[in-house]
């Protein structure tokens, strides 16, 4: 017996390779060291730090790769990897630096993961960060034929004394929310639960979504942050707080941008929720509060400002083709979120 007879294909890994070398490749920034292909990945620190401070990310993309394995679509949920990870790092303030990826299959299919792997690249690349690198994993009978999974880890940079860590946030304050794209990637147990149970096909085009089929909808990646918030601060925008919304929504995520003693007041019908929302909570007769419990709801990504800065954050990212505007205030509180306007 060989390797290739007990499932793992040591040639086809190596094609693999050079299927994804040029993308990864067109990650790199100045500051990467050596090529693909090592043991390890080697990154110099830009220059121009006092106090450089590294954060760090790690996420997955969960079962929103099963809609993509049965959808056969595998080009943008390498984008939700990078965005879940880089959208964590930047609510520090922090500028991703570089990028590395776990990929585990049963049987590795060269062209399959490539695409899998041109999003990785791509969303490093909307991020301004390098694929540094990456593992691979060919698992015969640890995973059903076709079947994959992600992970990733990011390391960003920040000035010390540039930190944002919810220090300077004030009652008063206000919640600025930059939109989402959609579903991003969360809550995908309950979206597969909904069409499971409701016979839609992935290939449904109700009418709701605007001409998009179901499994287009479901596969619209996550928005990444990255470049407009930190030009943002370049710009001089003052911003105290900020809160990705991820898992939970915004009840269980925006309250961890806060200090001791204030909550945050919102109200739900400062924004439009995208259709794909309305499609779950009439298909699944999910009410309000657990569609806001478990989505994000239109609110991808959350800033705390000073009253002062309304005017200027909000002008700054429809500038930047980001819908934005104000949904709410800091108050007195003891940390929770609460939602006024909700039928």
């Amino acid at each position: 017996m060989d390797y290739k007879q007990a499932g793992v294909d040591v040639e086809a890994g190596r094609a693999f390779v050079k299927k994804i070398r040029d993308a990864v490749e067109s990650t790199h920034r100045p500051e990467v060291m050596g090529g693909l292909g090592g043991f390890s990945g080697l990154f110099q620190l830009p220059s121009g730090y006092q106090e450089p401070v590294l954060v760090s990310g790690t996420d997955g993309v969960g079962t929103k790769l099963k809609v993509a394995q049965q959808y056969d679509r595998h080009d943008t949920v390498g984008i939700d990897l990078v965005a879940m990870c880089v959208n964590d790092v930047l609510t520090s303030g922090a500028e991703p630096l570089f990028f590395l990826d776990y990929l585990a299959t049963s049987k590795l299919n060269p062209d399959q993961l490539a695409q899998v792997v041109t999003g990785i690249a791509e969303g490093c690349r909307l991020a301004g960060c390098a694929l540094l690198g990456g593992e691979t994993a060919e698992m015969p009978g640890f995973y059903q034929p076709g079947e994959y999974d992600l992970a990733g880890f990011c390391v960003g940079i920040v000035e010390k004394s540039q930190i944002v860590d919810g220090s300077r946030v004030q009652v008063g304050d206000v919640a600025i929310a930059l939109a989402s794209q959609g579903i991003h990637s969360n809550g995908y147990s309950l979206v597969r639960k909904i069409v499971e149970a409701t016979d839609s096909a992935l290939s449904d085009r109700p009418d709701q979504l605007g001409g998009k089929s179901l499994g287009e909808a479901l596969l619209t990646p996550t928005q990444i942050y990255v470049k407009p918030v930190l030009a943002a601060r370049q710009a001089g925008i003052d911003i105290h707080g900020m809160a990705h919304i991820t898992g939970g929504g915004l009840p269980e995520n925006l309250p961890r941008c806060l200090g001791a003693g204030q909550s945050v007041q919102i109200d739900v019908r400062c924004w439009t929720t995208p259709p794909i929302f309305e499609w779950l909570a009439a298909q699944g007769n999910v009410n309000q509060l657990e569609m806001f419990n478990t989505f994000n709801m239109g609110v991808g990504f959350v800033l705390i400002v000073p009253p002062s800065a309304i005017d200027p954050a909000i002008a700054f990212f429809e500038a930047q083709n980001l819908s934005a505007g104000a949904i709410g205030e800091v108050v007195s509180g003891t940390g929770e979120l609460i939602l006024k306007g909700l039928a």
